[in-house]
C-alpha cells in the first residue's frame, strides 16, 4: 500500500461535521491528486412503505445536498468529484458497498452528524465506519466537539 491515497470517500449528511469532512476531503484529495466520492445515504427503514412521496423528497434533498456540496468542492478548485447517492442504512452501505465499489483507500466523515438519538441507541455513524472500514478512516471534528 503506497503512501498516497487515489479515491477520497467523504460521508455526508447536511450537518455542521459533514460540511468540515468535505473541506477536509478537498484538502486531502488535491493533496494526493485523488479522486473525490461525496456520499450521502437515505436510510430507508424509516419510510413507511406506501410513502413514495417522503422517499421521494428525501431523495430529491439527497441530490441536492450532493450537488450544493460537489459545487463548494469545484469552487474550492477540485475538478474530480463523483456524487454517489444510495439508499440503506448509512453504517452498513458506506463501507460494505460504496467504498468496495469505489475501491477507497481513505473514508473521511464528521465525529457526530445529525441524528444524535438513534447514536444514543446504536452508535455512531462514524463509529461503525471506523470499526468496519478495509482502508483508513479519518474522523472531522468540530470546535464544540473539542470544548
Amino acid at each position: 500500500m503506497g503512501l498516497t491515497y487515489n479515491n477520497i470517500l467523504v460521508a455526508v449528511d447536511g450537518s455542521e461535521e459533514a460540511e468540515r469532512a468535505l473541506k477536509k476531503g478537498v484538502e486531502m484529495s488535491k493533496r494526493n491528486d485523488a479522486e473525490l466520492h461525496l456520499v450521502h445515504v437515505l436510510e430507508i427503514r424509516s419510510y413507511p412503505a406506501d410513502a413514495a412521496s417522503i422517499k421521494e423528497r428525501a431523495e430529491q434533498y439527497g441530490i441536492e445536498l450532493l450537488d450544493k456540496y460537489k459545487k463548494i468542492a469545484n469552487d474550492l478548485g477540485l475538478q474530480k468529484v463523483n456524487t454517489v447517492l444510495e439508499f440503506g442504512s448509512p453504517k452498513v452501505t458506506i463501507t460494505k458497498n460504496i467504498a468496495n465499489k469505489i475501491e477507497a483507500d481513505l473514508i473521511i466523515c464528521g465525529a457526530t452528524g445529525l441524528n444524535a438519538v438513534e447514536r444514543l441507541f446504536i452508535g455512531s455513524v462514524s463509529e461503525n465506519i471506523t470499526r468496519s472500514a478495509h482502508c483508513d478512516v479519518l474522523i472531522v471534528r468540530t470546535q464544540k466537539d473539542s470544548e
